[in-house]
Order: C-alpha cells, then sequence, then structure tokens
C-alpha cells in the first residue's frame, strides 16, 4: 500500500480561516484517510481549464488537489459556490 505525501499550497490558511472548525475537522480527516491512502479512488477529475486537477468532495465543500508522483498537492479548499473560479486564478 502507497500513503502519499501531503503537500499543502501556502495560502492554505487563508482558505480555511472562515470554515468552522467542525467542517475544518471534517475536511481534515478526510483529506488524510483519503487523498493521503488513495487519492484515484476518492478523487474525480476535473475537466476543462482544470484538467490534470481533482476535486474530493466533502459535504458543501471541495478539496481541489493534483498529484505528482507519491505527493498530493492541494491547491484549494473552498465552498462549492466559488471554489472553482478561485482554484483557476491560484493556478494561472
Amino acid at each position: 500500500m502507497t500513503v502519499f505525501q501531503l503537500v499543502y499550497h501556502h495560502d492554505i490558511p487563508r482558505d480555511i480561516v472562515s470554515i468552522p472548525r467542525n467542517i475544518r475537522d471534517i475536511i481534515r480527516h478526510a483529506i488524510e484517510t483519503r487523498l493521503a491512502v488513495d487519492p484515484l479512488h476518492y478523487g474525480v477529475p476535473l475537466r476543462r481549464s482544470l484538467q490534470g486537477y481533482r476535486k474530493l468532495r466533502v459535504g458543501d465543500y471541495r478539496v481541489i488537489y493534483r498529484i505528482s508522483g507519491a505527493t498530493v498537492i492541494v491547491l484549494m479548499i473552498g465552498q462549492r459556490k466559488d471554489v472553482y473560479s478561485r482554484v483557476e486564478k491560484r493556478i494561472s
């Protein structure tokens, strides 16, 4: 079983500051138990301008990430309503 290394974008603390603490704990647990173990199985590939990236659904929140070898790079955590437009700005 391969365990993936988790690397977070430097702006992730800014993403999660407005998320309630109990939801933050749920998101952290999902990242540590799903993405660190099998990010291909749990995540869904994104399309169009976000091709090559994946999303993990955690309730109304999305974790946008990409896989690079044995590393999972978490780019953004946010509500589904605006996370996709915000992540496009972050990766460009």
